[in-house]
């Protein structure tokens, strides 16, 4: 039954990074109207630095397809662990409205991280 759960957890959480990422390199999102102003003087900063975007894009894409396949999910999770740390901050301090989501995402990734403790305890000794 752990295993399902996981499973379908990690099928949401992958496939919402797929669908993010696409939606950093393809554009079929519109930017919401009511954004706060730090949001948008955010969001223009990172414009700015062209490559940023684009390669969040593609980090979240391929993060994602490894997340929902089991044999590559702490690998997926390590990839992924910047740029949800770089969302729930934004959240944090820009936009709180979103962070509801965010957190839930987070509780996710730190539940495949200590599920994999032990495949990632070679990289430190």
């Amino acid at each position: 039954m752990k295993n399902k759960i996981q499973f379908i957890l990690s099928l949401i959480f992958g496939l919402l990074f797929i669908f993010s990422g696409a939606a950093k390199l393809f554009h079929f999102i519109p930017t919401p109207p009511d954004l706060p102003e730090k949001m948008i003087k955010l969001n223009e900063a990172m414009t700015n630095i062209t490559w940023l975007i684009p390669l969040i894009g593609v980090v979240e894409i391929i993060s994602g397809i490894l997340f929902i396949i089991k044999r590559f999910r702490p690998l997926a999770a390590i990839m992924i662990l910047p740029i949800l740390l770089g969302v729930l901050l934004t959240h944090f301090m820009a936009d709180p409205k979103g962070l509801p989501v965010v957190l839930v995402l987070f509780a996710i990734e730190i539940w495949v991280i200590i599920e994999n403790h032990e495949k990632y305890l070679p990289m430190i000794k």
